[in-house]
């Protein structure tokens, strides 16, 4: 039994500590999550609650699983677990009637789940948190009771802090279809041997004799019959869902050239796209140095574009404003947020493939890119960010390993 016990205690620690993280470190997406929500069931007056609700929901989450996981409190903590899953899995189960918004967002991007495998796998953590719930006083921690809150209290700053540094900057790992190393291109094309959606067309026909309108279907409408025939209209029912491609919405349109989506994606010269999705919102202290960053990409003859979903009104009034030197593109605002976390938010692209990304404030001054090629600057870049994590990441490890060392001294507490 002791076993059974722990086992659901350290299954439902990590699944809480998974789903934490993966909002902790995208309160953006996490943002945009809750306001679908709300705007779905009518409540758009809560809309300026989301990014709270995004901080809120990751940081409860992610000490529940903490405490559970280690052991922490948990006669507590049981407490938190129950609730949690009390209030979730009703809901879930309403989300998974109606279907207001597809994908539930309970792991962020990192894995995208339908809303009945959301519900079912709440049903199996509130089983488990029953079973923690039932059994929380046999939990003994090897820690004093102020070294369990001290442990916790240190694990909630350190991923309160992860967030707001991701949330000004951008996600630490990045799980959606245009994270830096991914190519556009691919993520359109449907793999080999996927299946498409599969519809069923029905094409009416109007008799011109008689006057009566017919349904016809694909195999058998009369076109060649123009005697007798009069197109009237069409319509399409979905017969059979199929593969949806990362990225299935992505149009770029230019004012007067019209989709230039795959002539960006095909050229084997650098490309880059500063990205805002609404101008009206964008934090236009940062516009400056994408100024300058233009100017120096027209100098050395780099493709360089604004991608909004704002109006024509808007972008004429945001351009004269803040002295905007280049061209801009829309596309579809849900990509455009999908594509990076920021706004504004800079993109360099060559041949389809990321090789960079910045949110508005980390945009480097252009100095920095003088004489040097702008892809190895961006793997330099890269690297050493990636080194930084590293080094925090094993600090961390020993830090978390140094708390858990079992000590000589001190009472056990529940």
């Amino acid at each position: 039994m002791r076993l059974v016990k722990n086992l659901c205690r350290i299954i439902v620690g990590i699944v809480f500590i998974y789903s934490g993280f993966v909002k902790g470190i995208d309160p953006l997406g996490s943002d945009y999550k809750f306001t679908d929500y709300f705007n779905a069931f009518g409540m758009g007056w809560m809309n300026a609650t989301t990014l709270f609700f995004s901080f809120a929901l990751s940081l409860v989450e992610f000490l529940i699983g903490i405490a559970l996981l280690f052991n922490l409190w948990v006669s507590r903590m049981a407490w938190g677990s129950l609730l949690f899953m009390a209030f979730f899995t009703p809901l879930t189960l309403v989300l998974a009637l109606t279907n207001p918004v597809s994908d539930c967002g309970c792991f962020g991007d990192a894995m995208i789940l339908t809303n009945w495998q959301t519900f079912w796998k709440n049903i199996i953590l509130l089983l488990l948190a029953i079973m923690i719930f039932m059994y929380r006083k046999e939990y003994k921690s090897s820690l004093p009771l102020v070294g369990q809150f001290s442990f916790l209290a240190l694990a909630g700053a350190g991923m309160l802090c992860l967030s707001v540094y991701c949330y000004r900057h951008l996600p630490v790992l990045d799980f959606r279809p245009y994270a830096v190393g991914k190519n556009i291109t691919e993520g359109m094309r449907l793999p080999e041997g996927a299946e498409p959606d599969q519809y069923e067309v029905t094409l009416k026909y109007k008799n011109k004799q008689t006057g009566e309108v017919q349904s016809f279907t694909e195999e058998n409408y009369p076109w060649q019959d123009t005697l007798n025939w009069e197109y009237e209209s069409s319509s399409e029912r979905l017969v059979k869902k199929g593969y949806i491609t990362p990225i299935h919405d992505l149009v770029i349109e230019h004012p007067t050239l019209g989709n230039i989506t795959e002539e960006i994606l095909e050229d084997d010269n650098h490309t880059i796209l500063a990205v805002a999705y609404n101008l009206t919102q964008s934090d236009v202290q940062y516009q400056p140095a994408i100024n300058r960053l233009a100017e120096y990409a027209q100098e050395k003859g780099i493709r360089f574009y604004g991608l909004t979903s704002s109006s024509e009104r808007d972008i004429e009034t945001y351009k004269k404003r803040y002295h905007v030197p280049y061209e801009f593109c829309t596309a579809d605002e849900i990509q455009l947020k999908t594509m990076i976390r920021s706004n504004p938010g800079v993109i360099i692209l060559r041949e389809g493939t990321i090789l960079d990304k910045w949110a508005g404030k980390d945009v480097p001054d252009v100095k920095e890119l003088q004489d040097t090629d702008l892809t190895a600057y961006c793997v330099y870049s890269r690297e050493q960010m990636q080194r930084i994590y590293l080094v925090y990441s094993i600090i961390l490890l020993f830090f978390v390993a140094y708390l858990l060392i079992p000590r000589k001294k001190g009472k056990r507490n529940n």
